[in-house]
């Protein structure tokens, strides 16, 4: 109950919101691309256990963060799962006919999943330095920010059945983030240090890798569908 009294527990719990609010952008996208093919009872379903399954790993992912990230070439792996996820989300985009509604409920929580384990290893060192070795802090924290993600999530399926060039754009983001993370990795420090834009041009390759190779794959099953 101290605790709950004192200023600096809700300062710190205002910054972590806080960071989870800019940081989530990305996981919505994520969710709401993996999502958006289910039908609306199935997308709920989809959202919140994708969200929750989200935020807990992210609890766990805070103990360890730091040492993740210390072992090299760890992140070029993220990244590269994260290439291959961005490419199956948008390869989906002209094949919408599932097996079945329990097994794409699985693949797209299973999908929500892996895409935030890779791109949360650095977003929640962001978050654990904000809790000061808080747990209760940092479980509260995350637990709030599961409304947001849902929230914000449950908005882009709506924008994606809207303006369906969103899923293009959604599926460049998770390129671009997965270049990053590639470029980040402790093992290409030393290139990156010397050659810095060498980051951004990760980020654009990215994108442009899981654009063009994400629509030839939607293309090539649209095709073999027709013949």
């Amino acid at each position: 109950m101290q605790t709950l009294q004192s200023l600096d527990f809700w300062i710190g719990l205002l910054k972590i919101i806080w960071i989870n609010i800019i940081l989530s952008g990305d996981n919505a996208v994520v969710i709401a691309l993996a999502a958006r093919s289910l039908p609306p009872l199935q997308q709920r379903r989809a959202i919140l256990l994708g969200s929750g399954a989200a935020v807990l790993l992210r609890i766990a992912l805070t103990v360890v963060a730091v040492r993740l990230l210390a072992l090299p070439y760890l992140q070029i792996v993220g990244g590269l799962l994260l290439l291959w996820i961005g490419v199956q989300l948008l390869s989906e985009e002209e094949d919408e006919h599932r097996t079945g509604e329990h097994a794409s409920l699985r693949a797209a929580v299973r999908t929500i999943v892996l895409a935030d384990l890779v791109m949360s290893l650095d977003n929640v060192i962001a978050v654990a330095a904000a809790a000061k070795g808080s747990m209760l802090l940092l479980v509260l924290g995350l637990a709030i920010s599961i409304p947001l993600v849902v929230l914000g999530s449950s908005m882009m399926i709506k924008l994606m059945g809207r303006f369906p060039v969103i899923v293009v754009w959604g599926a460049g983001l998770i390129g671009w983030v997965a270049g990053e993370t590639i470029s980040s990795d402790i093992g290409l420090s030393d290139v990156v240090a010397a050659n810095p834009w060498l980051h951004y041009a990760a980020g654009v390759l990215g994108s442009m890798l899981v654009i063009a190779t994400g629509k030839w794959l939607a293309v090539r099953a649209r095709n073999a569908a027709s013949l």
